[in-house]
């Protein structure tokens, strides 16, 4: 190489490490509609369950430095409601902790609830418990809708997953105009536009409008060809609901609503800030002070960009949400669909290093469309988290087993997303280890894996 093209390769790389920002998902601001409570028989509170003293707790062992394989004649054999009620003691020592200030989780095993529990409060301040009917904040988990979305209307006939953006919006353009005109619907929803990994999301934080940053896209030096590479977004992924305005005529948030959230019963499912203000039961968000758990006003940004992190809905939503994705409702996703959604396409080496359960468990990590997919000791596992300033949340499953989780909280505690792999080891029959730090009285680091540029 010459000294000049080192040189300006050196400058390409200060100049698109500027662009690049670490944040939240976003969300664009829409229209708030009723929303109503499923009836349900409840759980019986903590005391009516019973004492566990005596139940056998997780070891905490050092991560291992190969990955296992899951034992396959512990899944053969495996006993899906002493899973669940393992499970439920972990939440016991979670909420005993004060580990998190709200939460509300499900285990789903064959389209059957087999776990649904909601522990602390939906606002610390008036005592307001956390139910599974609250409405909580999705941040990254909106992502699969828009891709779902999508997957509906290409079956309709409407686009392609192959269809250029630019031939749907003629305004928009990358720095590298002949890729940019080259974009597909299936790049951007996959984050292979080439760009660095969240471009802008710093500026759209600091109220920059979605509009003005879309345009501004043009100004990004490249960081590979468009469909090459991956590059997590948030403002080029919401370029989704405007070619689904383009493609229908309709605002976005409308064909969620019409074509995912009303036939899949998900009642209290909405977009926006203002829909999340009103809705009967909602989690506020929280940080914790000197004082404990302090609740806080839910902010606007990633409110603007709603098809990467726009949806409000409750644990009954989410519920409905996650058996539809592990086939229970091909009247609304389509086995065909599902295969599409979840199939991989481009490397996300990282993933395998940043948290201690990844480096401890995954063999592979990629991204499909809305989805991340890994090689879980062995077994494929279809995984999404996200967060928003004062929110987490996590979704995974094992669609070969039909066996899954979501968890939803009102604070940035590390302490839920380790329970999800000590729920999948304990299912896989894989060696017992301590990923949620519960047992130790102290809470895992946050290393920001569960971030919406970083989930």
């Amino acid at each position: 190489m010459s000294r000049r093209s080192c040189v300006a390769g050196i400058a390409l790389a200060a100049v698109v490490a500027s662009f690049a920002g670490v944040s939240a998902p976003a969300v664009a601001a829409a229209a708030a509609r009723p929303s109503s409570s499923s009836v349900r028989q409840k759980l019986p509170p903590a005391a009516a369950r019973g004492k566990r003293a005596n139940h056998r707790a997780p070891v905490t062992v050092p991560v291992p430095v190969s990955v296992p394989l899951a034992d396959a004649r512990a899944m053969a054999s495996v006993d899906v409601g002493a899973v669940a009620r393992e499970f439920d003691t972990w939440l016991d020592g979670v909420a005993a902790a004060n580990a998190v200030a709200g939460l509300a989780v499900a285990v789903v095993n064959d389209d059957q609830v087999v776990l649904e529990r909601a522990i602390g409060f939906a606002d610390v301040a008036t005592a307001e418990r956390v139910t599974p009917q609250t409405v909580f904040r999705l941040a990254s988990l909106s992502k699969a809708f828009a891709t779902a979305l999508t997957g509906l209307l290409v079956d309709d006939g409407r686009m392609q997953w192959d269809t250029r953006v630019a031939d749907l919006l003629p305004t928009f353009a990358l720095s590298d105009a002949a890729a940019g005109a080259q974009l597909t619907v299936r790049d951007i929803l996959s984050h292979r536009v080439g760009l660095p990994h969240n471009t802008y999301d710093r500026l759209l934080e600091q109220d920059e409008p979605y509009e003005l940053l879309v345009d501004r896209l043009k100004d990004v030096p490249m960081t590979c060809p468009v469909g090459e590479c991956y590059g997590y977004q948030n403002i080029a992924f919401s370029l989704i609901g405007d070619v689904v305005f383009a493609t229908t005529g309709d605002f976005y948030y409308h064909q969620v609503e019409k074509r995912i959230f009303h036939p899949l019963g998900m009642r209290s499912a909405t977009y926006g800030r203002d829909a999340l203000e009103a809705s009967p039961g909602w989690a506020r968000p929280h940080r914790r002070s000197a004082a404990g758990w302090v609740a806080f006003a839910p902010t606007e940004a990633y409110y603007r960009v709603a098809p990467a992190a726009g949806v409000n809905a409750s644990l009954r939503d989410m519920e409905q949400w996650l058996m539809a994705q592990m086939g229970a409702r091909p009247d609304v996703l389509s086995p065909a669909l599902l295969d599409t959604l979840h199939t991989p396409l481009v490397e996300t080496r990282r993933d395998l290093h940043v948290s201690p359960w990844r480096r401890g468990r995954l063999r592979d990590a990629q991204y499909a469309l809305g989805w991340r997919v890994y090689d879980y000791a062995g077994q494929t596992l279809i995984f999404h988290a996200g967060a928003v300033q004062g929110y987490r949340a996590m979704i995974a499953f094992l669609p070969h087993q039909r066996f899954g989780v979501v968890m939803l909280w009102n604070c940035e505690s590390a302490t839920p997303g380790g329970l999800v792999p000590m729920l999948l080891d304990r299912y896989l029959g894989l060696p017992e280890v301590n990923w949620a730090g519960i047992e130790r009285g102290t809470e895992p680091s946050d290393d920001g894996s569960s971030l919406g540029g970083h989930d």
